[in-house]
Parts: C-alpha cells; structure tokens; sequence
C-alpha cells in the first residue's frame, strides 16, 4: 500500500483510497462562559450526513437585545481543517465577542470522499438548520436573523460565496437574511494561471501556511483541486473559477455586499484581488481590505497577534454598518 497523494503533517491518501488526516490541536468547548468572554458548544446541524457545528455565544451582562448571527466554514482545501483546531475555536469565540455577534462554525464533509459540490450543499443546510431551530435552540434566543453573514477563510471563503450564489437561485429561507459577506482569503482556481503562478516562485515562496520551512504552495494547491473538484472536472470548474457562475444581470443584483480580506504574502492574493474585481463589475457592493506582511490564514495560525486584533475589528464594523 503506497501513498498516491500527501500534504506533509496534514493529509495522506493511499492507493486503497483510506484517507489519513493528521490534526492538530484541537479544543474542547466550554458550556460556562469563560474569562474570555464567551461560551462554546457542539451541535448536530444533520445527523444522517455527520455534519456539525460550533457555537460561540458572547458574553451580555445586563443587555437583551438581539444580535447579529455570523456563519463561519473552515479553510483547508475542502480536504483538511475542522472547527475544533484550536486556531479556529480562538479567533471565532474571540470574535463572537469583539463584534457581539452569535457565530456558528460549521464542520462539513471533507474531499477527496466527499467531492464538491458535497460542502456547498452541506453549508447551505447550516441556513435551514438556523431557520429550524431558532425558535427552540436556547442559544439562538437571542438571534436576528434579519442580520445574517457569511463568512469563511481559504476554501471556506470559496464556500461563502457559493452559497450566497445557492441562496439566490433557490430563493429559499426569506426570513434567513444575508446582509454581507466576509471572505478572508478565499480559495479559487482556474485552467489559466495567475501572473504570480506562471512565475513559478511556489517552491521557494514564503510558506503559504507557516508550518515550518518552504512550502511548494502551487503543488498543493493543484492537488487539493485534484482532491475536490468532482470527477472529469477541470479547474474551470464552477466552483473553482468564480468567473464560471451562471446568474442574470437581476440575481447578480441582489448579491449582498462582500469585504475580501487579503494577505500581503499570500501566494493567492492575485486571485482574491480579482474575484473583488469580478464582483464589483457585476454591479456588487465590494472593498478589498489587505493586511500588509501577513500570511494566508494567518488569524487562524495566530488568533491573538494584533494582526488578528484589527482583523475582528474590521469584520465588526462591517457587520454593525448594517
């Protein structure tokens, strides 16, 4: 049995097709509000396909107002990541309470057993779980959700944005409203490569994800495509290149505003910078927000640097404009 595909500390695939995944910290949820000011808890958002999700609940002392509710997707090329890494749980709770807002982070099926469109699907069913439960979940008492956001890093960036799209063709959940979305460098792809990927600076390119040494940041991100397109798909596949979206001029029109966060030394920040382009000539609300000197998902490597910080507050103030 031989290894037909890896990326080193993280994934393995074997030609038995068994999957290995390798996490990293992880951390448990805390029911009672801790001293950093929020609480945590799992849920099952559908049982019969194992997918779940993480609240995180600001502390209110003395307030009973209704707040904001943020739904978060977790990067990783749609083959690795879970809303449990420690990283995630930090950045999230710590948010939930910079932006007073209800976040829940949800852990959808994973490539290469579950190709795409498996997670656009699963994260739109964390809406139907949100517009279910509102009524009887005791968390969500306190949920607007008139004041809905997506949001998302790296591939789940991607996510975000696919399921704004499903949200408009399918028309449903009216009382599940999303005002805006917030991508933090989102993950796509294309057949024609970026100026920045014919260069061929991948293998000796800052690492993409400062897991130690040099990353060769373009092979992995061919193969986590590899992984997740579907079968006898390219990268121009839909999901991958956002220029190949199917909507009229009138469902382009209500696409909800989008703030793109990008990193100064993200190897992908071509890309983001021109889906922002892309949005904005189909008539959507957008601002590029870049943070100079910073990594790809470097609030979730290092939740409580400053960078991280501004950050959460920039996504608050995005949030609260609404």
């Amino acid at each position: 049995m031989s290894i037909v595909a890896e990326v080193p500390s993280f994934l393995q695939v074997l030609s038995n097709g068994l999957v290995k995944r390798f996490e990293p910290e992880i951390s448990p949820v805390s029911n009672e509000s801790s001293s950093h000011g929020y609480k945590s808890k799992d849920v099952m958002i559908d049982s019969t396909k194992s997918i779940s999700g993480r609240m995180f609940l600001p502390d209110t002392p003395g307030s009973s107002s209704h707040l904001p509710v943020l739904v978060y997707f977790h990067g990783g090329g749609f083959c690795i990541g879970s809303t449990t890494w420690l990283g995630y749980h930090t950045f999230l709770g710590d948010l939930a309470v910079a932006s007073q807002t209800i976040v829940l982070s949800v852990d959808y099926r994973l490539a290469p057993e579950n190709r795409l469109p498996i997670a656009y699907d699963d994260c739109y069913s964390s809406l139907e779980w949100l517009s279910n439960q509102v009524s009887s979940e005791p968390w969500l008492e306190r949920a607007d959700l008139s004041r809905v956001f997506l949001s998302g890093d790296s591939a789940g960036g991607n996510i975000a944005h696919h399921v704004a799209l499903k949200v408009i063709q399918e028309k449903t959940y009216d009382h599940v409203k999303i005002r805006g979305l917030l991508p933090i460098h989102p993950y796509f792809g294309s057949e024609e490569r970026t100026e920045k990927e014919r260069e061929g600076e991948a293998a000796g390119y800052v690492a993409m994800n400062d897991f130690g040494g040099e990353a060769e940041v373009l092979t992995w991100l061919d193969l986590f495509w590899k992984l997740s397109l579907p079968e006898g798909s390219n990268c121009d596949y839909s999901g991958c290149n956002f220029a190949m979206a199917e909507l009229s001029r009138a469902e382009w029109s209500r696409f909800p505003p989008v703030v793109v966060y990008v990193a100064g030394l993200d190897f992908s920040k071509q890309r983001q910078v021109t889906y922002a382009a892309f949005l904005e000539k189909k008539g959507v609300e957008v601002k590029l927000v870049e943070s100079e000197g910073e990594i790809h998902a470097y609030h979730m490597l290092h939740p409580e640097s400053e960078a991280t910080r501004l950050l959460q507050k920039q996504m608050s103030e995005f949030i609260h404009s609404f």
